[in-house]
């Protein structure tokens, strides 16, 4: 019998030692991941790297149910959480509600991730006393992306710091559990650890927020081109590459199928 959900994310909350966080878009990924992760995220970022596109913006809820889905029979004990796309949320608090409500009726996930602060506080506070549990996501929100070069560090500016404080403010206000912080100086994303009361996830932020995430595609080294905050832990690229020149080779010289490969 696994752990409750309410129980899971407790059990994140109170953990002590930093947060490991990967991302996952299906079972075998999330199979993978699960044994070493406290919080394996179905993140609109599949949009670009699984199906090409150049932002998140044109992931849709069905679609990201359906990764969700997958997702979820891959992992045992890390917390699953499912970003909702643009256009599900930000219009209508009572629009989120259904939507989000539709995503773990339908993925069997643990919560959602919704990006924003200020603007969408409503929606947060209404989905958790729906007792739908909500991730945050402040700093760069790549669904306000439009063009590449729209990928800015944010909180250079006393402007732009106050208003990513502000922001993570009110999501912990609305009663999210956790936040992302993505791409802020270094400075503003440990002033923001120190501020808050929930923990606080870094990508392209600080080692000292509470936990760490990347896209799990990055770190194996699947794309020649990261951005800066990426480590890249594999080149899964030269090795895939490497084995199927071999493939290709033995085809062409007819070394396979060989007779231990036919019937």
């Amino acid at each position: 019998m696994g752990i409750k959900k309410d129980n899971k994310i407790k059990i994140f909350c109170k953990q002590k030692r930093p947060l490991v966080c990967l991302t996952a878009y299906n079972k075998h990924m999330a199979t993978i991941v699960d044994p070493f992760c406290d919080l394996v995220l179905v993140g609109d970022s599949l949009a670009m790297v699984l199906y090409g596109e150049t932002n998140t913006n044109n992931a849709s809820l069905q679609t990201m149910i359906e990764h969700g889905k997958s997702v979820v029979k891959g992992c045992a004990k890390s917390i699953v959480i499912v970003d909702m796309p643009k256009g599900t949320y930000e219009s209508l608090p009572k629009v989120a509600l259904k939507n989000a409500k539709k995503i773990l009726k339908e993925t069997g996930c643990d919560g959602v991730k919704l990006e924003g602060g200020v603007k969408i506080s409503d929606t947060i506070k209404l989905l958790i006393k729906n007792k739908i549990p909500v991730m945050g996501h402040i700093g760069l929100m790549p669904q306000q992306v439009k063009h590449p070069k729209d990928y800015k560090v944010k909180g250079r500016s006393l402007e732009e710091q106050e208003l990513i404080i502000n922001d993570l403010k009110a999501v912990e206000k609305a009663g999210a559990f956790s936040v992302v912080i993505e791409a802020v100086t270094e400075k503003l994303a440990n002033k923001l650890t120190k501020l808050s009361k929930i923990k606080t996830i870094g990508i392209g932020a600080s080692k000292k927020c509470d936990g760490q995430i990347l896209v799990t595609e990055d770190l194996l080294g699947f794309f020649n081109k990261n951005a800066k905050f990426v480590k890249k832990y594999a080149d899964i690229n030269g090795f895939i590459s490497k084995a199927i020149k071999r493939f290709k080779s033995d085809v062409i010289k007819r070394k396979f199928p060989s007779k231990k490969n036919v019937y």
